[in-house]
């Protein structure tokens, strides 16, 4: 049977019985749109949750406080309670050859006024280091300065949300003042927005100097947090060991499990999260893919359906002189056709279904060439494999008993 002949015979068949070849399609309609969807939800919130831990920085480490010497999952956990990092190890870690930038920093809770308005945001000081270390850019104004440290300054530096729940949107609030507490701050810059950088959302903080954190929000010497910019990322392990080495020393401990600090590595965190996240979109795809089988055993059904159908069609076939594999190949194709039409329909219906699903969440989708060949690929493996045994149940059909069958 020539090319031509076989997909005129083909769109035939299935144009005959418009309604049962429509319910089949959809099948590995709902198959694919269900594979394409989940995926491209699930790629889009790994990049969503890799993009916003990259926006700290790859390259970063982090020091916190932690109760060391305990033992248990989360035992050294970060504690409020625990005081145990100063300006002094910052100092310090700033002259490791592997570290190229430190910024120490502290934080509380405030209630900031500004006229009619106030909010209860978080506060953070910080030094002159801050901003390049965390990537922060100023849109108006300028920087938390070294001299504003040293002095004390009671200056304000307002995150891009904060400074419009504040001032109102579009309004330039450089040398206007906010009350907070016994503080009476001036603003001296705005920050772009950023959104959450890294587990701090700067958009919604104020950011004053450390000196004027440590005098007037939390009363101690203490610092919060300590972020170091590694100058190599492939050198972040040995780094951090370097880092653990210089505190424990300085710290006067000699067991590292009883550290009262603890490192968290970006490059490892991100590591983490792409791999439980990629885990969890196989997991979506895997269970949806499910719909997939339940569609192939319809084409496989619909199929044998057409075989008794049309038995002595084939007996009148084979008895004019259409051989085993002609016959096969005719209903081998109709089979394939159907589930490459629902893959086309199941491809469209996914990406749609998956962006509107993002929207609705507040989420983003991807939908990536490799998951559309995919799809298509497992169309065709579909339409080969359940359409195999009813096209070589037709082709082995004897031609005598096919036309007497009634």
């Amino acid at each position: 049977m020539r090319f031509g002949d076989l997909i005129s015979e083909t769109l035939h068949s299935l144009t005959s019985n418009k309604v049962r070849s429509g319910l089949t399609i959809l099948g590995i309609v709902v198959g694919i749109a269900s594979v394409i969807a989940m995926v491209a939800i699930g790629q889009g919130s790994q990049a969503s949750i890799e993009q916003s831990i990259q926006s700290a920085g790859s390259n970063i480490l982090t020091i916190s406080p932690s109760a060391g010497g305990q033992s248990g999952p989360g035992a050294r956990a970060f504690s409020a309670s625990v005081e145990s990092l100063t300006r002094d190890d910052a100092e310090a870690l700033a002259g490791l050859s592997l570290v190229s930038g430190v910024a120490p920093s502290s934080q509380g809770q405030a209630q900031l006024v500004a006229g009619q308005l106030n909010a209860n945001t978080q506060i953070l000081g910080v030094t002159a280091e801050y901003a390049a270390v965390k990537g922060l850019t100023v849109t108006s104004g300028s920087f938390i300065s070294a001299r504003d440290d040293t002095a004390n300054a009671q200056v304000v530096v307002l995150g891009a949300s904060l400074a419009d729940d504040l001032f109102g949107e579009g309004v330039d609030p450089i040398g206007e003042h906010i009350r907070s507490g016994n503080m009476l701050l001036t603003v001296i810059g705005v920050l772009e927005e950023k959104g959450t950088s890294g587990f701090t959302n700067v958009d919604s903080a104020a950011i004053i100097p450390l000196s004027t954190c440590s005098r007037y929000v939390t009363g101690s010497e203490y610092l919060s947090s300590i972020t170091l910019t590694v100058t190599d990322e492939g050198q972040m392990t040995a780094a951090e060991n370097a880092v653990e080495g210089l505190l424990l020393q300085r710290h006067g401990i000699a067991d590292a499990d009883y550290a009262d600090f603890q490192i968290q590595n970006m490059a490892d965190i991100l590591e983490t999260v792409s791999t439980v996240t990629g885990t969890f979109t196989t997991l979506l795809a895997g269970i949806a893919a499910i719909s997939l089988l339940v569609g192939g055993i319809g084409i496989m059904n619909m199929m044998l359906t057409t075989v008794t159908e049309r038995t002595r069609e084939i007996g009148l076939r084979k008895a004019i002189g259409a051989d085993s594999s002609a016959i096969s190949a005719q209903f081998l194709a109709e089979s394939v056709t159907l589930t490459l039409i629902g893959g086309v329909l199941g491809i469209v219906a996914g990406w749609g279904i998956g962006f509107l699903a993002a929207n609705l969440l507040g989420a983003s989708a991807v939908v990536t060439l490799d998951s559309v060949l995919l799809a298509v690929g497992v169309c065709a493996c579909i339409g080969i494999v359940f359409g195999y045994y009813p096209a070589r149940r037709a082709a082995a059909l004897s031609p005598i008993e096919a036309l007497r069958y009634q």
